[in-house]
């Protein structure tokens, strides 16, 4: 008898899957440790990983404000691609919340804001050699306009004072 293949879902998919895995978490007919094991799987794919996200740092679930042991250590496992998503989720929340901010948007800046809560604390409960090499990145494409993340930085066409926000938004991480 063979193990099952691998749960490698589509983007669209791993948000559906993720809603349920977390309405059912929700209501307690998933366990902590059920939901880390699933998740386990399902954050081994970068589009797995970033479905899961998707629905965890932008929805009401309350998932990343209280997140259980068990998630937080398959979170920790899961390694650098769920560090670089989650950094990346920093960067692109930040820089909405001030893009919001500006348009009077409140609700929408507000959500932005929840993204970006969760996501550093989230970074701080991974890796800390992984988290912060990472995030040093981020800053020297959002600070000085340099290195790795630049391409990303300019895609988004972020402003100054979006770039300022997210320089912000990384050094909070580390207090």
């Amino acid at each position: 008898m063979t193990a099952p293949a691998p749960l490698q879902p589509s983007f669209p998919q791993a948000i559906e899957i993720s809603g349920q895995w977390l309405a059912l978490w929700e209501a307690g007919e998933l366990s902590d440790e059920v939901l880390a094991d699933r998740l386990a799987e399902l954050v081994a794919s970068r589009d797995g990983a970033r479905g899961f996200f998707v629905v965890a740092l932008a929805s009401d679930s309350p998932l990343m404000d209280r997140l259980p042991e068990p998630v937080a250590l398959q979170l920790r496992l899961a390694g650098e691609a769920v560090v670089d998503l989650t950094v990346r989720n920093l960067a692109m929340s930040t820089a909405m919340a001030v893009h919001h901010g500006r348009s009077g948007d409140f609700s929408q800046q507000a959500g932005s804001e929840r993204v970006q809560h969760r996501s550093r604390d989230l970074l701080r409960l991974l890796e800390p050699t992984a988290v912060k090499q990472r995030l040093e990145i981020m800053l020297a494409a959002a600070r000085d306009g340099e290195g790795d993340d630049v391409a990303f930085v300019e895609r988004w066409g972020y402003d100054t004072a979006q770039k300022s926000a997210i320089a912000e938004a990384i050094d909070a991480v580390a207090e």
